[in-house]
């Protein structure tokens, strides 16, 4: 049997776990990389300070993210596409399910290869790296070499199998140019926006920082070729990227959504089309940031403002998951030699 670990960052399920989910983001190394002697102190400091200021979002919200539900939905969708062979389960980075709820789950059964596939279709070390370097950690303390469990078969019977650090492990990186999931996207922006031709496209995508991007990582390269490929689909069409959500004193990319926006409707432009290219799921930075400040702030000055939804349980979008997990498997096993 083939596991699935669909991984995304998580959002708070209640008001009351705000603080806790932004302590363990804080703690991320792949994240604020300070000495390690100080960072969890330094994740509760600033934890506790963020959370007040961080709580009117979700208030706004409804109390709580939707991304715990809409990931696993995702999932749901995955697991009946793929079928009984396939077993897949949710991991996300900051709240639960964490990645050792998971894991954990995931043994429960006769795995012996698992597909690593985050919800992030562009890489960056602060997403993707973080939690496939997550799952190492776990995956090394739970299946670690020589180290043997007496699991339980599908149906519950007390039948053994022993695992060791032979379960292959295979790893999809990125996802920002499969044709498929390009298709996903642009269909999606076609059935909530029929009349496409009369919009302004404004892409948008969580911003990082400069320093980030200068150590090589693809996310920006990658960002703008997703882009890049879903404009060919729409021919005419004026459109531009912008970067959201930055967050402390640092340079981050830019130029940013909301000054794009701002921009946009000093010149005129009556008829704007928000894309979040990035982002699988709603969560904060689409409900909050993108609907109530970028949204209110442009009906306000008379601007037709739509944004589209993200993918989540798209039919072409899980069919592009689908793809991707049988594909890297074929592919992973005919470089092994693997019948």
């Amino acid at each position: 049997m083939v596991g699935v670990v669909l991984f995304n960052m998580g959002g708070p399920d209640s008001l009351s776990s705000i603080q806790p989910f932004l302590y363990n983001l804080f703690s991320d190394h792949d994240i604020i990389r300070i000495p390690k002697p100080v960072q969890k102190p330094f994740a509760f400091f600033l934890s506790r300070i963020r959370a007040k200021k961080t709580k009117k979002y979700y208030e706004i919200m409804g109390g709580k993210s939707p991304q715990r539900e809409q990931t696993q939905a995702q999932a749901q969708a995955l697991q009946k596409a793929l079928g009984e062979d396939y077993k897949v389960v949710v991991a996300l980075r900051y709240w639960h399910p964490l990645t050792e709820e998971a894991l954990m789950d995931l043994l429960n059964y006769p795995i012996d290869r698992i597909v690593l596939l985050p919800l992030y279709p562009q890489y960056s070390r602060t997403t993707t790296g973080s939690s496939f370097n997550e799952f190492d950690r776990v995956f090394r303390r739970l299946v670690g070499k020589g180290k043997h469990f007496n699991l339980t078969t599908l149906k519950g019977q007390e039948k053994p199998y022993f695992y060791t650090s032979s379960i292959k492990v295979y790893r999809i990186n990125c996802y920002h140019n499969h044709p498929t999931y390009i298709k996903a996207m642009v269909e999606n922006v076609k059935e909530n926006l029929p009349n496409w031709k009369e919009y302004f496209f404004l892409f948008t995508a969580h911003s990082l920082p400069i320093s980030i991007i200068r150590e090589g990582d693809p996310y920006q390269r990658q960002t703008e070729e997703t882009v890049r490929l879903i404009m060919e689909h729409f021919p005419g069409v004026k459109y531009a990227l912008g970067y959201q959500s930055k967050v402390g004193p640092t340079k981050w990319l830019e130029p940013f959504t909301d000054k794009l926006l701002e921009g946009l409707i000093e010149k005129g432009v009556k008829k704007i089309a928000v894309i979040p290219v990035s982002f699988t799921c709603e969560h904060s930075e689409t409900l909050y940031e993108l609907d109530y400040l970028y949204g209110n702030m442009a009906r306000e000055k008379g601007v037709e403002f739509l944004r589209i939804p993200t993918l989540q349980t798209h039919p072409i979008y899980v069919e592009a998951l689908k793809e991707l997990v049988l594909q890297t498997i074929s592919s992973c096993e005919k470089i092994k030699g693997i019948s």
